[in-house]
């Protein structure tokens, strides 16, 4: 008889957390929790903002069953904070007036004048015989 003529037989036999002949294997919880916490933070920034619009349009003079709320949130706020957000709206303001000037062509026109002014060293290289 030689070496190879012994075979063990059966299956390999695996360390740790075998049952009945297969591994157990712990199934992994999803956790929909932050995916709903996720929802529910961006449905409260949307309600802010829509709520913070309203407010910058109608008139503070008006009492409303609202006007607690807002007004003892932006009391909250500091002047830098005040000023921040004014200097944030006149600047969004310009730059809606500057994009709100411009036609496509002139857009097109600008673009062109830029790629032109670029260098050589920007062009797309020749790649083959020609």
């Amino acid at each position: 008889m030689s070496d190879y003529d012994i075979r063990p037989g059966g299956s390999l036999k695996l360390k740790g957390g075998v049952a009945e002949g297969g591994i157990v294997k712990k199934k992994k919880k999803k956790s929909k929790s932050k995916a709903d916490s996720d929802k529910k933070a961006d449905d409260e920034k949307a309600k802010t903002l829509f709520r913070e619009e309203e407010r910058s349009m109608s008139p503070s003079g008006g009492s409303s069953s609202n006007s607690p709320a807002p007004s003892s949130s932006s009391s909250k706020k500091t002047e830098a904070e005040k000023r921040f957000e004014e200097v944030q709206k006149r600047r969004l303001a310009q730059r809606v007036a500057k994009l709100a000037t411009k036609t496509h062509k002139d857009r097109v026109a600008e673009f062109n004048a830029h790629l032109e002014s670029l260098s050589e060293h920007h062009d797309i290289p020749k790649v083959g015989p020609g």
